[in-house]
């Protein structure tokens, strides 16, 4: 019986945790200004530009959000806002400008990459990276 309300009981916190990030999310929207919201990704999403978007995933963006973008990498735990689920068809759902905007400048908890992340080219390499998560 102690077993089956040890289970009972960490269902339940995880869902008060997933409602909680859920509506705090929403509660506030990332705005991603119009000139970013329409940019189209310059690159196709070939075997290179891949391969360099999961280099720079796992160097710049697994240890937060996984190593397959389910928001669930080591880091995770310690942020009070939900690291995302990139296979979901929310995230997967936005144009990639939106992404790369996201990307690159961040805001609260998710940090700016303008200098870690120096050229523009490889943040649309890690935008079409992150396309293949929700496949």
């Amino acid at each position: 019986m102690k077993n089956h309300f040890n289970i009972i009981a960490a269902l339940l916190l995880s869902a008060v945790f997933l409602f909680a990030f859920t509506f705090a999310d929403q509660g506030n929207p990332w705005k991603v200004p119009d000139k970013y919201e329409k940019m189209e990704n310059p690159h196709d999403a070939d075997k290179e530009s891949l391969k360099i978007g999961k280099r720079l995933w796992k160097k710049h963006c697994a240890s937060c959000h996984g190593s397959d973008g389910l928001g669930d990498g080591s880091k995770a735990a310690n942020l009070e806002t939900s690291a995302g689920d990139f296979s979901s068809e929310g995230f997967q759902a936005q144009s990639d400008g939106a992404i790369f905007y996201k990307s690159w400048f961040g805001r609260d908890e998710m940090p700016n990459y303008e200098k870690k992340i120096r050229y523009e080219e490889d943040v649309w390499h890690l935008v079409n990276y992150m396309r293949t998560m929700g496949e």
